[in-house]
This record gives C-alpha cells, structure tokens and sequence, in this order.
C-alpha cells in the first residue's frame, strides 16, 4: 500500500486533472456553438441567407466527427493527458484564424480546423474522466453540467461580443482563452505513461458476445438519433428563438433566452447524477429518452413565451441523456477500450452532426423550423425504441449478475 503523501499526491493529481477535464468540455461545446450565433450577424455583413451561411459549418461538425476515432485510439495507443494538450493549443489557434479569416472561404476552413481538434475531447477525456472519478455518476452529471454550461453560455457570450466588440472578437477572445490554458495544462498535470499498463481489461459487468454484439448495434442507433437530436436542436435553437417568439428582439435577448435554455439541460444533469445512484443507469435511459422525444414534439407545435418552456424540456432530456448514455457504456466497457469505444460513439454522434447542419439548411429553406423540429422527433423516436430494446436486454443480464452476488453479500 502505498504511503499517505504518495496516495494523497496521486488523489491531488486526480483532481486536478479532472478538474482540466471539465474545463475543456465547457470550452469544447462553446467553441463548436460561436458560429450558430455569429452566423445571426453575418447575414447583414454578407448579405447571405441563413440556410446558405450556416451550411458553412457542416465541413465542422462533419471534422468533430469523423477525427474522434484517431483522437481516441492516440488517447489509448499514446498519451491521453498529450492529447488534451493538443486539444487546448489546436483549437485556440484555430478560433484565432476564424476571427482573422478575410472571407468565407477562409473562415470555413478554420471552422474545420476547429472541428478536428475540437473531436478530441469526448472520447479523450471522457475516458480519462471515467479512468480519475471515484463516484462515476456524479463525476459524470458534474462534467456534464460542465459541457452544458459551456454551450449555454456560448450563445449568450457570443452575442455580447458580436454586440459590443463585432463577430471577429467571439473567435479571437475564447481563442485566447484555450491558448492560455494549453500552457497552464502542460506546467500543472504530469503525463501518465506510467499509468497505461495498469488500465484494466475486464468490463464491470461482462458481457456475452451476441449480447454485447446486439447491443453495439443498438447504440448505433442511438448514437446516430443521439447526434442528429442533439445537434440539429443545440445548433438551431438561437434562429428557432429568434424566429418564433412572436416580436422583433434583439440579438442580445435571443443569445440570453438561449442560454437560459441551456441552463435547463444542466439543472436536469445534476438531477441524473443522484439518479443514476438510486435506479439503473439502463431503464433511466430508456425513460429519458421518452422524454426527449416528447419535448422535441411539444416544440414543433409550440410558439412565444410556451416555446421556451418546450425548449426547456428538450434541452433538459437532451443532455441527462448524455449522462446516462456514458454511464451505461462505462458498465459495460473495460478501461483499456473505453478510449476507443467511446471514439466510435462520438464518431457516430458527431458524424451526424455534419448532416444535422445540412439538414437545418435543407429543411429550413423548404419548410421553415415546424418542418425542421417535426423531422427531429420522428428522429427522437427512433431513439426511444432503441433505448427501450437496451433496457430489456440488460436487464436480464443485471438480475443473474444481482442473484450470483447475493449471497456473498
């Protein structure tokens, strides 16, 4: 056993690294989300459509994608306290070249830039979360209030830049931010090589391999809906407050009320994170997702002051889901993959993302948001019928694993 100081070191470094953690996810869904309330404001410098403007962030979305599987095998193969390094300094300078793009064509290419280092995060440092935590449920809802808070405050934030400096500074100023952090990061928090070969190989709930087969489809499903929900409500909600309140507001006011939004999803991961403590993390998924898609249906056939409060619903159901999903994929996942699995969740998840952005454009333009919000709960849907099928699988699978552990208790 080692001695106090050394175990009370390995706890401090812990903590502090989970602190960075929950830092970058704040950052990372805040940088993701400038451009869908900058784009608010290009529309008068360019004289362009919001369909034809917002499209320009879809190479982005489709970058956060598709560069989450090599960022979680480098995570797991190399070092994932090095790659979050990488995620900091890549997506600081990335947002810099966004606030000095001259034209669009440069400003796409940065929002790409931004995506492939922004892909980092989720399957690097949700696997470094579950690796540090010693209560996975709270430590999760926790970060996960983080990422929240970083994506209510991006459209707010935004807008009080884009009001008071111009839409160059909502880049340049969070560029400066992940810059700084980078060199804060690599000065405070060690490198765990020689923590890699201690990473277990045994999931805490094993699996057989049919089962564990079915249900990687399953969450195929689910990450695919889990994507396209989550992105085409989070990167449209600024236009759909904007566009359906029912009076002329105010940049300002629509940034506020979407970050007032936002702030439901993280009131409800608090909530999940006691939760996940008192009933399983499988069937509370299942009835999340339920929710989810209810709120997405209320939403489309809502307007004024009873749109937000639908909003309200969708936002809290959208995020405690997210909670709840990598609780479940953590149970069954052993420490020395989760890097990996979790790349091809968030593979599939923001994949989805590139096609959320193309299908707001595309949807928008033929039928306005009643066509774009309809179109997402028949997606909601799909979800809930995947969850559900998880639900009855692995709940045969926790009842024997409950009987064999009964009478050793």
């Amino acid at each position: 056993m080692p001695p106090p100081a050394t175990a009370s070191a390995v706890a401090g470094e812990a903590k502090l690294s989970i602190g960075f953690i929950n830092w970058a996810h704040a950052l990372d869904h805040y940088v993701m989300l400038i451009f869908p309330t900058v784009v608010i404001g290009l529309e008068l410098v360019y004289g362009r459509s919001y369909a034809e403007l917002i499209a320009l962030g879809t190479p982005a979305f489709l970058a956060f994608g598709v560069f989450s599987l090599p960022a979680g095998w480098l995570g797991d193969r190399w070092s994932r306290r090095n790659m979050m390094a990488v995620f900091y300094a890549g997506c600081g300078l990335s947002l810099v070249a966004a606030g000095l793009a001259p034209n669009l064509v440069v400003l796409a290419a940065a929002l790409t830039a931004l995506g492939v280092f922004a892909a980092i995060y989720h399957p690097v440092g949700t696997a470094m979360l579950i690796q540090h935590a010693t209560v996975r449920g709270r430590s999760l809802a926790f970060n996960g209030v983080c990422g929240n808070l970083g994506a209510a405050l991006a459209a707010g934030a935004t807008a009080a830049l884009v009001a008071g400096l111009g839409w160059r500074a909502a880049f340049l100023v969070p560029g400066v931010i992940c810059i700084v952090t980078a060199v804060v990061y690599l000065r405070l928090v060690p490198d765990e090589k020689r923590k890699e070969a201690s990473r277990g190989t045994a999931a805490d709930v094993p699996l057989g391999a049919a089962l564990a087969a079915t249900i990687f489809g399953l969450f195929v499903v689910i990450a695919l809906c889990a994507g396209l929900v989550f992105n085409i409500v989070s990167v449209a909600l600024p236009k759909i407050v904007d566009e359906r309140l029912g009076s002329e507001v105010p940049l300002v006011l629509v940034g506020g009320l979407a970050t007032a939004v936002f702030m439901c999803g993280a009131l409800a991961q608090i909530a999940v994170g006691r939760l996940v403590e008192r009933f399983p993390p499988h069937l509370l998924f299942a009835v999340i997702a339920s929710l989810q898609f209810l709120g997405v249906l209320w939403a489309a056939q809502s307007s004024g002051k009873m749109l937000i409060v639908a909003l309200a619903v969708t936002m809290a159901a959208i995020y405690a889901q997210v909670t709840v999903n990598d609780l479940v994929i953590a149970r069954y996942t052993a420490d020395a993959w989760r890097g990996r699995v979790y790349a091809v969740r968030y593979f599939l998840t923001f994949l989805a993302a590139g096609a959320a952005v193309t299908a707001i454009a595309f949807l928008h333009g033929r039928g306005g948001f009643d066509l774009v919000l309809g179109t997402t709960a028949t997606i909601a849907l799909g979800f809930v019928f995947a969850t559900a099928a998880i639900a009855v699988l692995v709940n045969g699978v926790e009842k024997q694993r409950s009987r064999a552990v009964a009478p050793a208790e």
